[in-house]
Protein backbone atom coordinates (compact mmCIF):
# COMPACT_ATOMS: atom_id res chain seq x y z
CA UNK A 1 0.00 0.00 0.00
CA UNK A 2 1.26 3.65 -1.08
CA UNK A 3 2.29 5.78 2.22
CA UNK A 4 1.79 9.06 2.54
CA UNK A 5 4.88 11.83 3.21
CA UNK A 6 4.73 15.34 3.71
CA UNK A 7 6.77 17.85 1.91
CA UNK A 8 7.32 21.83 3.20
CA UNK A 9 8.81 24.69 1.26
CA UNK A 10 10.36 27.34 3.78
CA UNK A 11 12.71 30.63 3.13
CA UNK A 12 15.69 29.67 4.34
CA UNK A 13 15.04 28.32 7.91
CA UNK A 14 14.10 24.84 7.46
CA UNK A 15 16.86 23.40 9.43
CA UNK A 16 15.75 25.43 12.18
CA UNK A 17 12.52 24.42 11.66
CA UNK A 18 13.40 20.70 11.21
CA UNK A 19 14.94 20.77 14.43
CA UNK A 20 12.60 22.19 16.47
CA UNK A 21 9.88 18.96 14.62
CA UNK A 22 13.41 16.56 15.68
CA UNK A 23 12.94 17.21 19.14
CA UNK A 24 8.75 17.22 19.50
CA UNK A 25 8.60 13.87 17.72
CA UNK A 26 11.37 12.52 19.52
CA UNK A 27 13.44 11.28 16.27
CA UNK A 28 16.11 12.04 14.40
CA UNK A 29 17.12 13.70 10.60
CA UNK A 30 17.51 10.59 8.56
CA UNK A 31 18.45 12.69 5.43
CA UNK A 32 20.06 15.99 4.81
CA UNK A 33 21.31 17.46 1.80
CA UNK A 34 22.55 20.61 0.77
CA UNK A 35 22.84 22.68 -2.48
CA UNK A 36 26.19 22.50 -2.29
CA UNK A 37 25.94 18.45 -2.23
CA UNK A 38 24.75 18.49 -5.90
CA UNK A 39 27.56 17.51 -7.94
CA UNK A 40 25.91 18.17 -11.58
CA UNK A 41 27.27 21.32 -13.08
CA UNK A 42 23.58 22.53 -14.86
CA UNK A 43 22.56 23.30 -11.13
CA UNK A 44 24.68 25.90 -9.84
CA UNK A 45 23.83 27.88 -6.88
CA UNK A 46 24.77 31.31 -5.47
CA UNK A 47 27.58 30.98 -2.92
CA UNK A 48 25.22 32.30 -0.08
CA UNK A 49 22.60 29.54 -1.00
CA UNK A 50 25.35 26.72 -0.79
CA UNK A 51 24.66 25.92 2.82
CA UNK A 52 20.71 26.21 2.23
CA UNK A 53 18.84 22.68 2.56
CA UNK A 54 17.84 21.00 -0.57
CA UNK A 55 16.25 18.16 1.11
CA UNK A 56 15.87 17.03 4.67
CA UNK A 57 13.80 13.96 6.42
CA UNK A 58 12.77 12.49 9.58
CA UNK A 59 10.12 9.77 10.31
CA UNK A 60 7.31 11.12 12.02
CA UNK A 61 4.69 8.45 12.76
CA UNK A 62 3.45 5.49 11.62
CA UNK A 63 5.90 5.07 8.85
CA UNK A 64 5.29 8.45 7.22
CA UNK A 65 8.05 10.67 6.47
CA UNK A 66 8.31 14.80 6.77
CA UNK A 67 10.45 16.50 4.49
CA UNK A 68 11.47 20.07 3.68
CA UNK A 69 13.46 22.24 1.69
CA UNK A 70 14.57 25.89 1.28
CA UNK A 71 13.74 27.28 -1.82
CA UNK A 72 16.07 29.13 -3.85
CA UNK A 73 16.16 33.10 -4.10
CA UNK A 74 15.14 33.15 -8.02
CA UNK A 75 12.32 31.14 -7.20
CA UNK A 76 10.94 33.70 -5.17
CA UNK A 77 9.70 34.04 -1.40
CA UNK A 78 7.14 30.99 -0.06
CA UNK A 79 4.18 33.37 1.45
CA UNK A 80 4.01 32.06 5.24
CA UNK A 81 0.73 33.00 5.75
CA UNK A 82 -1.13 31.20 3.07
CA UNK A 83 -3.44 28.65 3.43
CA UNK A 84 -0.98 25.58 3.17
CA UNK A 85 -3.21 22.44 3.27
CA UNK A 86 -2.23 21.15 7.00
CA UNK A 87 -0.73 17.83 8.05
CA UNK A 88 -3.16 15.72 10.00
CA UNK A 89 -1.59 13.62 12.83
CA UNK A 90 -3.63 11.06 14.36
CA UNK A 91 -2.13 10.04 17.73
CA UNK A 92 -2.41 6.48 19.49
CA UNK A 93 -4.05 7.91 22.52
CA UNK A 94 -5.10 11.39 24.14
CA UNK A 95 -2.42 11.42 25.69
CA UNK A 96 -0.04 11.66 22.83
CA UNK A 97 -2.47 14.27 21.08
CA UNK A 98 -1.57 16.70 23.68
CA UNK A 99 1.96 16.03 24.01
CA UNK A 100 2.49 16.80 20.26
CA UNK A 101 -0.59 19.68 20.03
CA UNK A 102 1.18 21.62 22.62
CA UNK A 103 4.46 20.58 21.31
CA UNK A 104 3.56 21.69 18.13
CA UNK A 105 2.14 24.74 18.23
CA UNK A 106 4.83 25.99 21.32
CA UNK A 107 5.41 29.47 19.94
CA UNK A 108 2.65 29.54 16.82
CA UNK A 109 -0.77 30.53 16.71
CA UNK A 110 -3.77 28.10 18.24
CA UNK A 111 -6.77 27.96 15.71
CA UNK A 112 -9.05 25.49 17.29
CA UNK A 113 -7.80 24.77 21.06
CA UNK A 114 -7.49 20.70 21.14
CA UNK A 115 -10.82 19.36 22.34
CA UNK A 116 -13.80 17.17 22.02
CA UNK A 117 -16.14 17.64 18.73
CA UNK A 118 -19.21 16.79 18.10
CA UNK A 119 -17.87 14.73 15.43
CA UNK A 120 -16.59 12.12 17.62
CA UNK A 121 -13.01 13.03 17.92
CA UNK A 122 -10.55 15.17 19.99
CA UNK A 123 -9.40 17.39 17.54
CA UNK A 124 -7.18 20.63 17.65
CA UNK A 125 -5.69 22.98 14.88
CA UNK A 126 -2.92 25.33 15.01
CA UNK A 127 -0.11 27.05 12.66
CA UNK A 128 3.31 26.22 14.21
CA UNK A 129 6.35 29.27 14.63
CA UNK A 130 7.10 28.85 10.83
CA UNK A 131 3.64 28.90 9.30
CA UNK A 132 2.94 25.21 8.62
CA UNK A 133 -0.53 24.46 9.31
CA UNK A 134 -1.37 21.21 11.47
CA UNK A 135 -4.28 19.19 12.80
CA UNK A 136 -3.65 16.95 15.96
CA UNK A 137 -6.44 14.21 16.50
CA UNK A 138 -7.54 11.20 18.49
Amino acid sequence: MASVSYHIHFNGNTEEAFEFYRLVFGTNITRILRFKDLKNPDFKFPEEEQNKIMLIQIPISGGCILSGSDVPNFLGLVSEQENRSKILISADNKAEAEKLFNGLSLGGTIEMPLEQGPWGSYLGTFRDKYGVEWMVEY
